[in-house]
């Protein structure tokens, strides 16, 4: 992952820790005496005073006993549900189950709180929460990319449901990085079937690709598979169009100097058919 997305991100993470412990460890007090008042066996009762449970989480939580936490906010809703308490404890349980790289319990408690509270002022970290979770756990590009697009969406809603939040520069910034990675599967997809010389279905991977993410590294590769893949069947016309578009936005790429090879070797010259699907899509996916 870039620098400047790491930095940002725990930058985030720093700040929110930082808030997430000044204001709720005012509450310790209030418990101070016999905060623990248990043994390594200690087990929560039905009776506990809530407050005592969620000191007790953010204590383990401080301490990097995480698990002990998750427990203590878990209890704490169960034993107070419809209260404030249920909603501390719902938040922080996300927290320390992202904290501990548990992230799909992580994203069961923040979609949760999402639900249940979607105009509350912690929502927008909530869902951040629930994107990142996804995030983490993109795989390769050889694999199904159902974790990107579910931390795609969660970015998205960050940028349309809580746009004055925070978290709206990291969210825009790893968008970017999404959609690359979705852009890359494909790839991989087109340029298995172009191996093949399924030359259609090559065809309909890349158009997704300019249709779709045009901003993002792949649409160099892209255009320059569209006209090898129109010359292999035969449609010069769209060959010369995704050449010519090639040429014109990346001209000093090494893609367009293999595309232009390659309509020359056939007697033509790239030139970009305006009315052809292929350059009306790609004008509007660069003005988005």
């Amino acid at each position: 992952m870039p620098l400047r997305s790491l930095s940002s991100s725990r930058a985030i993470a720093t700040r929110l820790a930082v808030r997430v412990f000044a204001v709720a460890m005012l509450a310790i007090p209030l418990a101070a005496c016999g905060l623990w008042d248990d043994d390594p066996v200690y087990t929560t009762q039905a009776t506990d005073p809530p407050d005592l449970l969620y000191n007790q989480g953010l204590v383990a939580m401080k301490g990097g006993d995480y698990s002990k936490a998750i427990k203590r906010f878990d209890s704490l809703d169960k034993q107070y549900p419809q209260t404030d308490w249920q909603k501390k404890a719902v938040l922080m349980s996300a927290y320390a189950n992202y904290s501990s790289g548990n992230y799909d319990d992580a994203i069961s408690a923040a979609r949760r709180y999402v639900t249940l509270w979607p105009k509350d002022k912690d929502a927008a970290y909530a869902t951040y929460i629930w994107a990142n979770s996804q995030y983490k756990q993109i795989p390769d590009v050889t694999r199904d990319q159902d974790r990107a697009n579910q931390a795609l969406a969660g970015f998205q809603m960050i940028l349309s449901d809580y746009p004055k939040s925070e978290y709206v520069d990291d969210a825009k910034f790893k968008i970017q990085v999404v959609k690359d990675q979705l852009a890359g599967k494909e790839m991989e997809i087109g340029r298995y079937y172009q191996k093949q010389e399924n030359y259609t279905a090559a065809v309909n991977r890349y158009k997704t690709v300019v249709a779709q993410y045009a901003q993002t590294r792949q649409i160099e590769e892209a255009l320059s598979r569209l006209t090898e893949c129109y010359m292999a069947l035969g449609l010069s016309n769209e060959a010369q169009t995704a050449a010519a578009i090639l040429g014109h936005n990346y001209p000093d790429s090494q893609w367009y100097k293999d595309a232009y090879s390659l309509v020359k070797s056939h007697g033509l010259e790239p030139r970009e058919d305006t009315d052809s699907w292929l350059s009306r899509t790609f004008r509007n996916a660069i003005t988005l």
